[in-house]
């Protein structure tokens, strides 16, 4: 659809991101995997088999067609999504390093040959719907979704056992490109005539800019032009952090620049790229 932009292609990069992820692994010692990370209450460990959850999730219903867990009784997604994770890291914590190790290796491939067919332009297997609660998502944003979840996860357990890496803008640009994708949807409340503008810069080697105009009576992703009517800069770590709430709200915007009108950019800077 229009409103989220042009598509990215991230398919190319996941074994490079794979491959680095795996190297990093491959490196940590045993206090390493127990360390604690900025996910509520788990380690190394439980990252990782957390990011051996969403291959074999995603092997299974998009590639085998199996529905996995259900919904329970007035469940919404982010509780259903919450105990259906911590339930595979609890099961994971059974699994020896070296086993999830092989597992992502083993199986990563088979996750890129799945996407590799897929119809970028075609309808999504699973909605993006912090793009979108109302339209059906192209299968772009949803692998686009994924390869921010598996960088982002990668950076939490760097973060941990204090290795940066696998931030070269060639990794973590496109990250940053999708997540600029949740814009239009952290504007949808704010009701402005058609023509007005949004504009959000992520300053860094791998940052950009992006833009939401109001047209139609919502707000649609757009090349930045001219003057708008909100204006938000921050920088690339700022701005993945913020996102996917390793920081706080009020962190984010404590490291921005804004100007125009305070109820747009107090909206962009709230931009939340996962579920939550």
């Amino acid at each position: 659809m229009v409103i989220f932009g042009p598509a990215v292609d991230v398919r190319p990069l996941f074994p490079r991101e794979r491959e680095a992820m795996l190297e990093l692994l491959r490196a940590l010692g045993p206090a390493d995997w127990a360390r604690p990370t900025v996910c509520p209450g788990w380690d190394v460990h439980d990252v990782v088999g957390h990011v051996l959850n969403d291959f074999t999730r995603r092997l299974s219903g998009g590639r085998d067609g199996y529905g996995g867990a259900v919904f329970a009784d007035d469940e919404t997604l982010p509780v259903y999504l919450a105990r259906v994770n911590e339930e595979f890291v609890r099961a994971s914590r059974q699994l020896s390093p070296q086993l999830m190790i092989e597992l992502l290796a083993h199986l990563g491939p088979r996750l890129d040959a799945m996407w590799a067919a897929r119809d970028l332009l075609a309808p999504a297997d699973v909605n993006v719907s912090w793009a979108a609660t109302d339209l059906d998502s192209p299968t772009w944003l949803d692998i686009g979704r994924e390869y921010t979840e598996f960088w982002v996860h990668q950076q939490q357990v760097r973060d941990a056992v204090s290795i940066p890496g696998a931030t070269e803008p060639g990794l973590m640009a496109p990250v940053l490109d999708v997540f600029a994708r949740a814009l239009p949807y952290t504007l949808r409340t704010h009701d402005r005539p058609d023509g007005t503008t949004t504009h959000l810069e992520v300053v860094g080697p791998a940052g950009g800019q992006w833009g939401a105009v109001r047209q139609g009576g919502r707000w649609r992703m757009a090349e930045p032009a001219g003057e708008p009517a909100a204006r938000v800069s921050m920088d690339q770590d700022t701005f993945w952090r913020l996102a996917t709430r390793g920081i706080t709200v009020e962190q984010a915007r404590g490291r921005s620049t804004v100007s125009g009108h305070p109820e747009l950019t107090t909206a962009v800077t709230a931009l939340l790229a996962v579920v939550a």
